[in-house]
């Protein structure tokens, strides 16, 4: 018997992935405030706006304490539940954190206003998402463990339906198929989600990115085939490296089982506000054009985008830009030397740095990176498939004996009240000491700001006090 369709869910990016991929996280929250209240209106299943890079991006380029604006979106959501991306161990930053540290953000996350934490790893080790999943479970948040979906053979429907068996079993409440790259086509959406549908009762959503420009036909045959939710962006930050438009989403379901209900003329209001942000964008040159087209080389080489851009910035430095083939070309073999991972932070810039090294010096491995040696030692987690051994016999040479089979967490000591002990002089919240952990000089630069800051407004307080200023 068919199962009965039920109005389809929508989760809102356009405060989180939609303006990382499109204009490099530099929303800033007072660009978000003003529209909050209509967004609340909308009935989404929840909005996206925190974590993935939005943390680093806040402190570095913005100059804006993330906790603050975590805070200031809690108090204007007063019905919508708000979601972060959080990268297992690896928290929001680039290397694996001690437990300790893991579930000390996971509590402040959602004591400042988080609902649904996404977690993934890029290896899809689970053993690095057990931590943040028992963490958030603790503090009565919702754990939803996402899959970092890609292609190879050892990305088989059984491998998946394993995998999904095995979160429900960790004590997730949801499984994202987190698509990165736009790999997943219609009908193999329709394939995957009846199989995860068969495995675990757990609700499925999927997040994917418009790159490859089938992402708005893998959703529709995603819901139909009983997929719970889905994810969207506000058309003017939707389609090109974004996602598929919310709008446009909601209308395709309209007057079906699958309708979510929404109200064009409030969605409309909402893409009017952003609107005008995008032309900017467009004008001073944060959002390049190129990022907004169709690009099929990420089906042929399952480049996510930003790894593209990335490489081409890397290729241009070396005035090197006509090898930028031959780089597209050594990708899938490192990535296959590697175990095959799925592409996407940190693997992918991993992969994609030691193909650029691999073809600008002529020699594969002849220099291989730190991360490349990190990756081999397992110090990233556990791969697919095994790592190619004359590789390993290359880069490691003797080295190899050290590798390590164990969660690598599992060697960190407890680290938090060192990394307090260091920052104390600049603490003004509990929350200042995770700033800290994660980007240790970024968020001292940042600290620095915010004295020089108060100190001015303490100065303009006396003086008015003192009659400097007509009052």
């Amino acid at each position: 018997m068919a199962e009965k369709k039920q109005p389809v869910k929508i989760t809102e990016t356009v405060l989180r992935d939609a303006h990382q991929s499109l204009i490099a996280t530099r929303m800033t929250t007072e660009q978000m405030l003003p529209i909050i209240d209509k967004m609340d209106q909308v009935g989404y299943h929840a909005v996206e706006c925190w974590g993935g890079a939005t943390f680093d991006a806040s402190l570095r380029f913005l100059k804006e304490d993330p906790w603050e604006r975590l805070r200031k979106l809690k108090a204007g959501f007063k019905k919508t539940k708000l979601q972060m991306l959080f990268r297992g161990q690896n928290i929001l930053g680039y290397r694996p954190y001690a437990d300790d540290v893991v579930e000390y953000f996971v509590q402040k996350s959602i004591a400042n206003g988080i609902d649904i934490i996404r977690i993934f790893d890029c290896l899809n080790d689970l053993r690095n998402l057990q931590t943040a999943v028992t963490a958030t479970n603790k503090e009565k948040g919702h754990a939803q463990v996402a899959l970092s979906y890609t292609l190879g053979d050892a990305y088989t429907l059984e491998y998946w339906t394993n995998m999904a068996k095995k979160i429900e079993e960790m004590g997730a409440n949801s499984i994202c198929i987190k698509d990165m790259a736009g790999l997943l086509t219609p009908y193999k959406a329709e394939e995957l989600v009846k199989s995860l549908k068969s495995a675990t009762s757990l609700p499925i959503e999927l997040h994917t990115h418009y790159t490859s420009g089938v992402a708005s036909m893998t959703y529709l045959k995603a819901v139909e085939a009983g997929c719970d939710i889905i994810d969207t962006a506000m058309s003017p930050f939707a389609l090109g490296t974004s996602q598929p438009a919310t709008e446009v989403m909601a209308e395709a379901f309209k007057g079906t089982a699958m309708d979510p209900g929404y109200d064009q003329m409030l969605l409309k209001e909402i893409a009017d506000y952003f609107r005008p942000m995008r032309e900017e964008a467009l004008k001073s040159g944060l959002m390049n054009p190129k990022v907004l087209g169709v690009d099929i080389q990420t089906l042929l080489y399952q480049v996510p985008g930003g790894m593209l851009s990335n490489m081409v910035s890397q290729l241009k430095e070396q005035n090197a830009e006509d090898k930028y083939m031959e780089v597209l070309e050594e990708i899938p073999r490192v990535r296959k030397d590697l175990g095959e991972p799925p592409l996407v932070t940190p693997s992918s810039q991993i992969v994609g740095t030691q193909a650029v090294f691999n073809v600008l010096m002529g020699e594969r491995y002849k220099v291989a990176t730190k991360e490349t040696k990190d990756v081999l030692l397992g110090k990233y987690g556990q791969t697919v498939k095994p790592f190619n051994p004359e590789i390993i016999d290359k880069v490691l040479g003797e080295d190899k004996k050290n590798a390590i089979t164990c969660r690598y967490a599992d060697l960190l000591e407890p680290e938090l009240h060192k990394i307090e002990e260091e920052m104390k002089q600049w603490k003004q919240q509990d929350e200042d000491v995770l700033s800290y952990a994660l980007f240790p000089q970024v968020a001292t630069e940042f600290f620095k700001y915010r004295e020089a800051q108060q100190t001015q407004v303490d100065a303009s307080i006396a003086d008015t006090k003192n009659g400097a200023y007509p009052v």
